[in-house]
């Protein structure tokens, strides 16, 4: 899963990152800084697995008041 600041929250790693691109000569607009967690569950079924993970995100890893999280799961 992919956790990141949600648009409107002050993300300053993410504003230090697209300062030193742009520093650097990258035409960068703007920068938000996150980030991944692999996880692997016993579940083979992807539906499953999903829900379980948004319950791990709502509860524990994620904060929803300041972070957005994007759920990816591979299927067998």
């Amino acid at each position: 899963m992919l956790i990141r600041p949600k648009g409107g929250i002050l993300d300053p790693q993410g504003e230090a990152v697209g300062h030193s691109l742009r520093k650097l000569g990258f035409d960068v607009r703007t920068a938000r800084v996150g980030r991944v967690v692999d996880l692997e569950l016993e579940t083979e079924d992807a539906e499953a697995a999903r829900g379980e993970i948004h319950r791990m995100c709502e509860k524990l890893l994620a904060n929803p008041l300041i972070e957005s999280f994007e759920i990816h799961v591979n299927g067998s």
